[in-house]
């Protein structure tokens, strides 16, 4: 699910970002900017870390200092699908979505529904103002549906 955007213009909001709040604006920061940025889906801090060691060497504390920064400055999002390891999301580059998640493999899947977008964006709520929405709708895939029901007719 993807919308238009260019690195630079990412790496422009993260630098703004970086010299407002008087953070040092290194070469490991922008690495791991351009790694979330190139790539696609979900991705927890360890699979950023394994994914940068061959061509570029940071800690995992940096990777996970980094992604906060990210996450400050609203260029990712950070999910808690269940009892599952965070995972982050780039925000720039990716269309409005939900996310349907399997409570059996976890494994997690994007939809976007324009009909779910417009409702939650035109209701109006008494002293609260919404910023963003996230929705999570937790079930079975169908999958692990099918290996399910092979398990009980045996």
């Amino acid at each position: 699910m993807r919308d238009e955007y260019s690195l630079e213009s990412v790496k422009e909001i993260f630098t703004k970002f970086l010299v407002d709040k008087k953070h040092r604006k290194t070469p490991e920061r922008y690495a791991i900017l351009e790694r979330v940025y190139t790539h696609d889906g979900h991705f927890s801090a360890e699979l950023l870390y394994k994914a940068m060691q061959s061509d570029y060497r940071v800690s995992l504390a940096t990777i996970y200092n980094t992604l906060e920064l990210l996450l400050e400055c609203k260029l990712v999002v950070k999910h808690q699908f269940g009892d599952q390891i965070a995972q982050y999301e780039k925000t720039f580059g990716t269309v409005k979505h939900n996310h349907l998640v399997c409570t059996s493999c976890g494994k997690i899947k994007e939809f976007s529904d324009k009909k779910i977008r417009t409702l939650i964006q035109n209701k109006r709520f008494a002293q609260f103002d919404v910023s963003y929405y996230s929705l999570y709708l937790y079930g079975t895939c169908k999958k692990c549906k099918i290996e399910s029901e092979k398990n009980k007719n045996k």
